[in-house]
């Protein structure tokens, strides 16, 4: 389905749909990792205004509004996007949202507002992704964007922690549901890629936030260096292409060493 190009993946001509495309971030990462190997970006976002903010980015993208929390949207965006530019090939859902607080102090309408994006709207995007595939009896991958903290987390994020590892156990569930048909599903997990934006959340748990930003990166991570968005999408390029075509099932953790270090551990 989707041929090499030299020491990269090509992607040439394939239809890839990206959730959550227009943020900053990771977003970014796997929006021009993709447009650098050839594939049509077909963008997804709630609203107007944020799709507005990528297509000057990336003009050539097909724009594609719909909340992926109510299935009347998703529906009526592939019923769209079939309609406009045929098959789409691969899948990218990354659309999240973030939430900060002690589980005991969460509000029911945040916890619901979480799960309808990270989780239920993941679940609704590979549904209707799947099915286009299976009625026109042809291949295609899906990505999830899982994180850090489905493996280990930190105060505060146990409401989040718990939406990401739904992702990571529906993604092993969908890999063997989706096998026979040669579909396969696999996830990558972000460890901190840093943004400005990220100051504001960071700031929720400490008074110093670049203070945190510097100390996690130089003593938490096993690589001691930021973690760029285009690392993250590298990765999901690779797994979008025929080069992973024996990889299912997996997360793969691009996280610089985080998650296998036993923080605070002094040998006897």
């Amino acid at each position: 389905m989707m041929q090499q190009r030299g020491a990269g993946v090509d992607l040439k001509g394939a239809n890839i749909l990206i959730t959550g495309g227009g943020g900053n971030g990771v977003a970014s990462g796997i929006c021009q990792a993709l447009s650098q190997s050839g594939a049509r970006l077909i963008i997804n976002e709630p609203t107007e205004e944020k799709l507005d903010v990528v297509m000057k980015r990336y003009p050539d993208a097909v724009p594609a509004r719909a909340d992926i929390g109510k299935p009347e949207e998703v529906r009526a965006m592939f019923d769209r996007l079939d309609k406009e530019i045929g098959l789409i090939r691969g899948l990218v859902n990354n659309a999240g949202i973030g939430l900060s607080k002690p589980f005991y102090e969460v509000e029911e309408q945040e916890f619901d507002n979480l799960y309808a994006v990270d989780v239920k709207g993941l679940w609704l995007m590979a549904k209707f992704f799947t099915n286009q595939l299976l009625k026109n009896q042809v291949t295609g991958n899906i990505v999830n964007v899982s994180s850090v903290h489905a493996r280990s987390t930190i105060a505060r994020y146990a409401i989040y922690a718990g939406a990401k590892a739904a992702v990571e156990g529906l993604t092993r569930g969908m890999a063997v549901d989706l096998g026979k048909y040669n579909i396969r599903v696999n996830a990558i997990a972000p460890g901190y890629v840093h943004a400005e934006q990220n100051y504001a959340l960071i700031s929720t748990w400490t008074d110093d936030p670049h203070g945190w930003v510097r100390h996690y990166i130089e003593n938490e991570q096993v690589i001691p260096h930021l973690i760029d968005p285009l690392d993250c999408g590298n990765v999901v390029a690779f797994l979008l292409s025929d080069r992973s075509k024996s990889v299912t099932g997996q997360t793969i953790y691009v996280d610089n060493g985080d998650t296998i270090k036993l923080t605070g551990f002094m040998p006897a």
